[in-house]
């Protein structure tokens, strides 16, 4: 398909797009545009977001996503408290994975992906198991990753994002689509500026950079 074919196929779906996707996608790009300023507000219009994007995804019928997004409800609530408790308090710096966290990283993705197919393949009526299941999977290594301050963390949620896109599309979901977009390329920011982040924290008092 030709990228002007593309084009045609997202502007027809975006002309029928229902005004509840509109809500959830705009709720979901303030909450990215609140994390971005480190303003707390970002948890309610998250998980208003998200609770949204729970019924329209079920709606289509991907189901693995519908239980992304409820751990990212359940998360957004923790967080929101845990923001409250310990704004004050330094955050975890940022670092590399070791040699174990990746092998709990591919532990998860592996194990959440046969996991998830199954469930999907037998017990539901979804019309693309293998597809959703990996986007879930890999975001859920993502998640861990995130919270535990690694940098890989962008990469993981970025191999999911790239499957998700055309799993949206593909799902008449042009607005999430567009949304996860936008996230990937947030997330490639995310990347370098933690890799800074990482570098300042380790250089040597003194030292001089090539």
């Amino acid at each position: 398909m030709s990228l002007q074919e593309w084009w045609h196929l997202f502007a027809g779906q975006i002309s029928q797009t229902d005004g509840l996707q509109w809500v959830a996608v705009s709720l979901g790009v303030a909450e990215v545009l609140l994390a971005r300023t480190n303003r707390i507000a970002l948890y309610p219009a998250g998980i208003a977001g998200t609770l949204l994007s729970i019924y329209i995804l079920y709606s289509a019928g991907l189901f693995a996503e519908c239980l992304l997004n409820g751990y990212y409800v359940v998360m957004s609530i923790y967080g929101w408290w845990y923001w409250i408790r310990k704004r004050n308090e330094p955050p975890v710096k940022a670092s590399y994975c070791t040699a174990q966290e990746w092998t709990v990283v591919a532990g998860i993705v592996l194990g959440g992906f046969g996991l998830l197919a199954i469930l999907l393949k037998y017990f539901t009526p979804s019309t693309v198991p293998l597809w959703d299941a990996w986007v879930s999977a890999t975001a859920w290594a993502g998640m861990w990753l995130l919270a535990k301050r690694k940098i890989e963390n962008w990469i993981l949620l970025n191999l999911s994002n790239a499957f998700a896109i055309p799993l949206l599309l593909y799902k008449q979901l042009p607005l999430y689509a567009a949304l996860t977009l936008f996230l990937f390329i947030i997330a490639i920011q995310g990347y370098f500026e933690w890799r800074k982040i990482i570098r300042a924290e380790h250089a040597v008092p003194g030292a001089t950079t090539a």
